[in-house]
């Protein structure tokens, strides 16, 4: 469907709903929408979406300045009456065929009441889209702009419950303001919070993009890596044993294995082998990784490093090492560490990691990791915004669905 985005101004113009607006943009248009742009300030950014710069929405433009000087005051001009027939003629030409229109602070701020208005009488009339308040901040719920407010026409309409739209807010403590100005229902605004990109703010290698998306490393929670060579010493089948153990408390829980089958012994290939058979016996397919039965070709370090970023915590069963890199690797990225009490790796570590025998019972190590996880605030924390405050998520959880509800 045609789905328009507004807002004051849009990227490459820098500000935290500019970068919202460009998140939302680009989720709908991977999702196979026809998306489009509306601001006063902005540019083309993205090859996909094209952006159409109407100056008059923009809250710096020079009329709209100059109401808002009177507005702030608490005078209502014919200049405003005028501003507000041009944008409405304006977006009426712009919007004809559009499905759907998201507007973004338009009916919170202050910013152009002019637009707000032109939007306001719009509304409802033949051959206009559906529209979604988008609301980031409120004026009438803020001292900042106590002294720019006032009862009546147009302040009122943004503390008033337009007929026949959907109301969004990014966060409870909005959907609590916002119920209490128009006097409705909490149910009846939708929560859609604000996210991160992992891949941009992880700075992900392409290569690992691509292998996240592949094997939906997104979605496990908690993610364990286990960087090492398919070889007995590594005790992999421990490793395995205990993400079954997991997977009873955690059912999303992930084990990625990231090392090909060691290169000098002809015997690890029968070794992978029996660790694929022994995934399949436990049933772990899908929930526990090989990159070696992924791809042939080497993983440079930064791939390597995106994995560690991108984990929760590291596994490490391993029988025999002459030091241990790995629990190095994991220091540095923060996360925790469960690995085998062999003398090397107590010896780096001492009492800063997580200990089990290499003999242990899965079901005891599957313990010790649960309640470690339940106990580390950070580790947590981590996991649950990882899994509701990703773009990608917030998009297939809240955006996706309303937009289907609206279209109805």
């Amino acid at each position: 469907m045609k789905i328009a985005l507004l807002h004051y101004s849009s990227p490459p113009i820098v500000g935290g709903v500019e970068s919202v607006l460009a998140h939302h943009a680009r989720l709908l248009t991977d999702d196979g929408h026809e998306v489009s742009i509306l601001t006063g300030r902005g540019d083309k950014y993205d090859n996909r979406i094209p952006v159409r710069v109407l100056p008059r929405l923009d809250s710096r433009h020079a009329e709209v300045m100059e109401v808002k000087s009177a507005l702030d005051k608490g005078i209502l001009t014919p200049a405003f009456d005028t501003l507000r027939e041009k944008i409405k003629l304006e977006l009426a030409v712009e919007l004809n065929g559009c499905d759907i229109l998201i507007a973004h602070n338009v009916a919170s701020l202050n910013k152009n009441l002019a637009l707000t208005a032109a939007l306001y009488e719009l509304n409802g009339a033949p051959n206009f889209p559906r529209i979604i308040l988008w609301h980031h901040d409120l004026a009438w719920a803020s001292p900042r702009f106590s002294d720019e407010l006032h009862d009546g026409h147009p302040w009122d309409l943004l503390r008033s419950n337009w007929k026949n739209v959907s109301q969004v807010v990014v966060s409870e403590l909005r959907r609590q303001e916002l119920a209490k100005l128009m006097d409705i229902p909490k149910d009846s605004i939708r929560v859609i919070p604000n996210g991160v990109d992992l891949n941009s703010f992880y700075k992900f290698e392409e290569r690992t993009t691509q292998l996240v998306e592949q094997l939906n490393l997104k979605n496990a929670d908690p993610l364990f890596l286990l960087p090492a060579r398919l070889t007995p010493r590594k005790n992999i089948e421990l490793a395995l044993r205990i993400l079954a153990e997991l997977r009873r408390q955690y059912p999303n829980a992930v084990l990625l294995v990231t090392g090909p089958e060691g290169p000098h012994n002809p015997n690890n290939i029968t070794y992978k082998e029996n660790l694929f058979k022994l995934r399949d016996a436990l049933n772990l397919q899908g929930a526990a990784h090989f990159l070696a039965e992924t791809t042939n070709e080497f993983l440079p370090d930064a791939v390597i490093a995106d994995f560690y970023r991108l984990a929760d915590a590291l596994l490490f069963p391993s029988l025999e090492e002459g030091f241990g890199i790995p629990i190095i690797e994991a220091a540095f990225s923060h996360i925790p560490v469960f690995c085998a009490d062999i003398p090397v790796l107590r010896e780096l570590g001492g009492g800063d990691i997580n200990y089990f025998s290499p003999d242990e019972s899965p079901d005891h190590v599957a313990k010790k990791i649960t309640k470690r996880l339940e106990a580390e605030t950070t580790s947590r924390w981590s996991r649950r915004a990882k899994h509701a405050y990703t773009w990608e998520q917030i998009h297939s959880l809240h955006i996706a669905p309303l937009i289907q509800e609206v279209f109805k």
